[in-house]
């Protein structure tokens, strides 16, 4: 098999880097609560007004940015990104950490859209859905790998240390994604992807935004939750649960990896249908066994790998039925929308768990499948198809070699 090629991998590691940078804040919340002096409650705000700013800038920033060249927003994006983590050190006080926070939610809010858009667009033919993959596995081993390197970073020097190491992975990305990518990443978008026609509203496109915050929501009321709901079941500990989430973080990689080749094998529609059903049916099957608890750590183990595998191969499924119904010149913003999608899904889903959570722990996998299911439902009675032009017919444009169609050899990218 034929290695990706080396842009597509400073795509994945740009991803990688603004994801853990998002996420790995928690394991560092203790220290820089009492060095901030302020309350954890108060430091943990860091994370929320991370992703408010994100849910909202990334759509604007697409429609802002459709006039310039990917590379070059991919290049400033990442710069602003770098020194907004580099400056961390240099600040005492949670306002103006807050402020850094913001900034670095900024450049995020392009970075990822745009390395997502670029990977689809780049792709050679029949390979789009592992292209996608292969960043948003940059997303799953930030899970896995980026925070808790960078939470033991925190313990071996100090908390401000996580960021800067943030600031140079960025740094590294940077350098890969200005002298890697491919020229016609540097090209403008096409006249025909006019902002105001890439808003024109599409019933389908609606309905698969909905979908997203849906099955976004359903994971996350699971996740979030994830400590009580084992303890629970299993009287899994802190030091139980911490290899869990390892075993369960590997699933998530093989899935997010092996959905790409579900989507270019059988479809985008199928493969999300496969997914989404998986993880609800792992939801119920966790939840049937809370009245048998305790159950065996393996057993849940396997359950485990099971979501992490089904929830992370959702993303690019989701991603390519997107795509599927939009113009290529309008990836970027369509992803950034989805993104903001998954965050309004993510906000959700901990409001949804928390009530579960509440009235027993054992509910949530069953209030899980439930928020997930309705999404499922959703996106079996979307209509099918590909995109249609602006004025609503089928898309017949040429696919000859100036188009990326058959006849031009992209795969050497």
């Amino acid at each position: 098999m034929r290695p990706p090629p080396l842009w597509l991998l400073a795509l994945t590691l740009a991803a990688f880097t603004v994801q853990t940078d998002d996420f790995v804040i928690l394991g560092v919340l203790p220290a820089l609560a009492a060095d901030m002096g302020v309350s954890e409650a108060a430091a943990g705000q860091l994370v929320t007004v991370y992703s408010l700013v994100y849910a909202v800038a990334a759509p604007l920033w697409a429609l802002a940015l459709a006039r310039v060249p990917r590379r070059g927003a991919l290049v400033v994006a990442l710069g602003v990104f770098v020194l907004a983590n580099l400056a961390v050190p240099a600040v005492d006080d949670h306002s103006a950490l807050l402020t850094l926070r913001v900034v670095a939610a900024l450049a995020a809010a392009v970075v990822l859209p745009v390395a997502l858009a670029v990977a689809s667009t780049e792709a050679p033919t029949g390979r789009r859905g592992r292209y996608l993959a292969t960043v948003m596995t940059g997303l799953t081993g930030a899970v896995l790998v980026g925070v808790p390197a960078g939470t033991w970073i925190g313990a071996v020097a100090d908390w401000q240390a996580t960021f800067v190491t943030c600031g140079l992975l960025g740094l590294l990305a940077l350098v890969l994604v200005a002298c890697t990518l491919p020229a016609t990443s540097s090209a403008p978008q096409e006249v025909g992807a006019r902002p105001p026609r890439g808003l024109r509203p599409d019933p389908v496109v609606l309905a698969l935004l909905l979908v997203t915050v849906l099955v976004v929501a359903g994971n996350l009321g699971f996740q979030t939750y994830l400590a009580p709901f084992l303890a629970g079941l299993a009287d899994v500990g802190p030091r139980s649960l911490a290899v869990l989430l390892v075993v369960s973080g590997v699933g998530g990689l093989v899935g997010t990896r092996y959905a790409g080749a579900l989507v270019d094998r059988i479809g985008a529609r199928r493969g999300f249908l496969l997914a989404c059903g998986v993880f609800c049916l792992t939801m119920v099957v966790l939840a049937l066994a809370w009245p048998l608890a305790p159950v065996p750590v393996v057993a849940v183990a396997i359950a485990l790998v099971c979501w992490s595998a089904a929830a992370w191969a959702v993303p690019p499924t989701l991603q390519a039925l997107l795509l599927d119904r939009v113009a290529p010149a309008a990836a970027t913003w369509s992803l950034a929308i989805l993104s903001s999608a998954v965050y309004v899904g993510a906000a959700l889903g901990g409001a949804v768990g928390g009530l579960a959570v509440a009235h027993g722990a054992g509910l949530v996998p069953l209030v899980a499948a439930v928020v997930a299911a309705t999404g499922l439902a959703l996106a079996v009675v979307l209509p099918g198809g590909g995109r249609a032009d602006p004025e609503g017919a089928p898309d017949s444009r040429p696919r000859g070699p100036e188009h990326g169609g058959p006849g031009r050899n992209r795969s050497d990218r």
